[in-house]
């Protein structure tokens, strides 16, 4: 993805699966705001193109020419875009410096798994913020409860929706491997491995999730009532950042635009009113319109 206009001076190589919406989160805020980068597809079943990486979650985002080893690996949706958004507030500070401002606590769940946990990741860190944003304190804390908000709440109505039943499951697997462009990246055999395996193991863990998160029966009721209270929380206005979005605006729709292309969105458009906010962010992000509001030199 390249935008001339943009140029931040920076090597972006982001590793990803398309159809993962902590992805799509990312690349909601790396399009935005105009940022070019590489994008390197994961095989989601052996994910042999982050081999090299001891963190084993996409997206990872790595800078390059930055940094001790010649290159910095950001990890996390989440603790990535608040770097981005702090790195554009306050250019005085470098990728690294703010990267060591979200440290990564190691732990374990309750099954013994080993758990990566970042602090602070909803929070921005700058120094001279006040001379290129005039938000108030209230904004932010709404932007974070809502960053929070799609994190903890939409993304958990995603999955038992395009893996509803074995057939949606599969269904939702072909739309990817047009969308990712499988045909280019994997072979014959890999593609086939990763749609089949891929759409059984989601179908289960849809059925995980729906009873992990307490979603109802009929899962698309959970999803329109998500979808609901977001427009409601937005109102009148053309996005929760008022005339133009801020990173809750972005993260919602980056997780929406994963199950774009899927039956589960379109029955979303239509049961209930999230088509136009849905839609200006579209042409936001699709023409970067974040980029000359961002870009101070």
């Amino acid at each position: 993805v390249r935008v001339p206009e943009a140029d931040y001076g920076l090597k972006l190589t982001m590793y990803q699966f398309t159809s993962c919406p902590f992805c799509c989160k990312l690349r909601s805020v790396l399009d935005y705001y105009g940022f070019s980068y590489d994008i390197i597809e994961v095989n989601s079943v052996n994910k042999k193109q982050i081999k090299w990486s001891d963190y084993k979650k996409v997206p990872i985002l790595v800078c390059e020419d930055v940094g001790k080893n010649g290159f910095l690996q950001l990890n996390d949706s989440t603790v990535i875009i608040s770097i981005l958004q702090s790195y554009l507030l306050d250019r005085s500070q470098s990728l690294e410096k703010l990267a060591s401002y979200y440290p990564a606590l190691e732990g374990q769940d309750e099954k013994g798994k080993k758990t990566v946990e970042f602090q602070n990741k909803y929070f921005l860190m700058y120094q001279q913020a006040e001379l290129t944003d005039n938000r108030t304190k209230e904004q932010y804390e709404e932007e974070r409860k809502w960053r929070r908000w799609t994190d903890s709440d939409l993304v958990h109505m995603l999955s038992p929706n395009v893996y509803r039943t074995p057939s949606e499951s599969l269904e939702t697997f072909r739309h990817f491997d047009k969308v990712g462009e499988w045909e280019k990246n994997f072979s014959s055999w890999e593609r086939t491995v990763v749609i089949y395996v891929g759409a059984s193991v989601m179908w289960v863990m849809g059925k995980i999730i729906k009873r992990k998160y307490g979603l109802k029966d009929e899962v698309r009721d959970s999803l329109y009532d998500s979808c609901r209270l977001w427009t409601k929380t937005v109102g009148k206005k053309k996005f929760l950042g008022g005339d133009k979005p801020n990173l809750a605006d972005l993260s919602v729709y980056g997780v929406l635009t994963s199950i774009e292309g899927c039956q589960a969105f379109e029955d979303t458009l239509n049961n209930t009113k999230i088509g136009p906010w849905f839609y200006r962010m579209k042409d936001a992000c699709t023409n970067h319109k974040g980029s000359s509001s961002s870009h101070h030199s």
